[in-house]
């Protein structure tokens, strides 16, 4: 690392973070001042900018990390895009020598950011980016041909017989501040809070933030991740670990997640051994996903098995508005897609519960779906969030599942068994007996009538014929499998 004494410029983006940020710890490690600087430029990701659940998280995670840098005798510049244009004017106005980032994977990010790099190094800069977010890097994890895995399982036993990644590095005790400090926006100017109360739920249930997330992670390790195994799957029970947005936006990194994870994993207690293992396996489908996104960037609006392009989709607004808004008249269904509304997350069997229903019931595009959760997850990744909806419609990698239909009514009795969960965001339903609070319309009338429910008015009736609609979509895909055949 050169000892250069003028300034570096940090870029921070999705690494809002001190810990274990390797650009940050670049800069730090020079003589010259450490410039921090965040740009908001949505427009430079095309049809993929940051959702309203996500703006909403950053603003309060942006706030966060402006304080902690303080504390290090720093602090944030924001400044509006273009990216390489307030990028330069930091270079010019500060004689800095240097930019770091950490590196991001979504394809448009990332070809911006080669551009970036590329120009900034013909201006005479330095340019250095590094893996942040990651535990293996995209392009390293291959089939000995060279190809990419389309399959979890033999992605991860090679991720996992290769080298181990480093160790995550702690933050910096000081950063040296420049003289004279450039000009920034006030982060407010940049409108990432929407104007309404709808975020009264997400504020009570999150801390976005550095802090937030080292504490969810702690409370993870100590309280929850040895039940990990039994508790996993039930949305009616605190049993998952709640990073998924911490680990999004970068506030706390993979490496973290698994060095604190390691002391477990080694422990004499067999139960404990398996609950980190099952627990990591869920980073190692994040890892897929970034890896397929890396080397399938279509797949992010098109389908990576082509052939599943050809099911005929209905283009059915109120349907698609009655899934949104959870009045599907499915219990386990519209208490999700509620809790999704109201706290900005959702339990992941219930994602795939929910992802099911709107593809194969309805038979309605995963786009739209995916549209959606990018608009109303705080944990909106596009990795993931690719990967998923192409995994349940049944188009995408790892076997591509598309006969499996979720059965929402024995989904619901298996997995919320007493109707906590229903009972919790669909309150209509709070005094149904659990024998039938995921299939209403089976009870007698008298039993609707001691809880309270008119079916039709308090609660909706069933949206569709969930066996009916079971068969409809596998005749539809099985049409499309046929067709392929013919055409190759």
């Amino acid at each position: 690392m050169s000892q250069d004494s003028r300034p570096s410029i940090v870029w921070f983006r999705l690494d809002l973070r001190l810990r274990d940020n390797l650009a940050l710890l670049a800069a730090g490690a020079r003589r010259g001042p450490a410039i921090p600087v965040f740009i908001w430029a949505p427009e430079e990701e095309g049809n993929w900018a940051p959702g309203s659940a996500s703006r909403w998280w950053l603003h309060r995670s942006l706030t966060s990390l402006e304080a902690s840098l303080r504390g290090l005798g720093s602090r944030l510049i924001f400044l509006r895009g273009p990216s390489l244009r307030s990028l330069r004017e930091v270079a010019a106005g500060t004689g800095a020598a240097a930019v770091f980032w950490n590196r991001r994977y979504e394809p448009l990010v990332s070809a911006r950011d080669w551009m970036i790099g590329e120009s900034l190094k013909k201006d005479g800069l330095e340019v250095d980016t590094f893996n942040a977010a990651l535990l293996y890097e995209p392009w390293r994890v291959k089939k000995t041909s060279g190809a990419p895995y389309q399959v979890f399982t033999p992605f991860w036993k090679a991720c996992l017989a290769s080298e181990h990644p480093p160790a995550p590095a702690a933050a910096p005790a000081r950063l040296a501040a420049p003289r004279k400090w450039p000009a920034s926006e006030p982060l407010e100017s940049f409108a990432l809070e929407p104007g309404t109360d709808w975020t009264n739920v997400m504020g009570s249930t999150w801390e976005p933030g550095e802090q937030g997330g080292l504490a969810r992670l702690q409370k993870f390790v100590k309280e929850a991740v040895a039940d990990y195994p039994d508790n996993r799957d039930r949305p009616d029970r605190s049993g998952t670990s709640g990073l998924s947005p911490h680990l999004h936006f970068g506030e706390i990194g993979p490496r973290q997640i698994r060095h604190a994870l390691s002391a477990l994993h080694g422990t004499s207690r067999p139960r404990s051994a398996r609950a980190v293992q099952l627990f990591m396996r869920q980073i190692g489908w994040r890892e897929f996903g970034h890896n397929l996104l890396y080397h399938f960037p279509h797949t992010t609006d098109k389908p990576l098995r082509g052939h599943f392009a050809d099911i005929p989709r209905r283009a059915d607004g109120p349907a698609l508005r009655a899934w949104e808004k959870g009045e599907t008249g499915y219990p386990i269904i519209d208490a999700g897609m509620r809790e999704l509304w109201n706290a900005g997350w959702m339990h992941n069997r219930v994602r795939m519960i929910v992802a099911s229903f709107l593809v194969k019931d309805l038979l309605l595009p995963w786009r739209a779906g995916a549209k959606w959760f990018w608009d109303t997850l705080v944990d909106a990744d596009l990795a993931n969030n690719t990967l998923g909806w192409q995994w349940t419609a049944g188009c995408g990698a790892d076997a591509a599942p598309f006969f499996r239909v979720f059965n929402p009514i024995l989904q619901g009795k298996k997995f919320d068994p007493d109707g906590s969960y229903v009972r919790r965001w669909v309150p209509e339903l709070a005094r149904m007996p659990a024998r039938y609070i995921h299939a209403p319309w089976q009870a007698p009338s008298a039993i609707l009538h001691a809880a309270g429910v008119s079916l039709g008015r308090s609660y909706p009736k069933p949206l569709v014929d969930h066996q009916q609609r079971r068969l409809r979509a596998l005749a539809a895909y099985e049409q499309a499998k046929r067709n392929s055949r013919v055409q190759h």
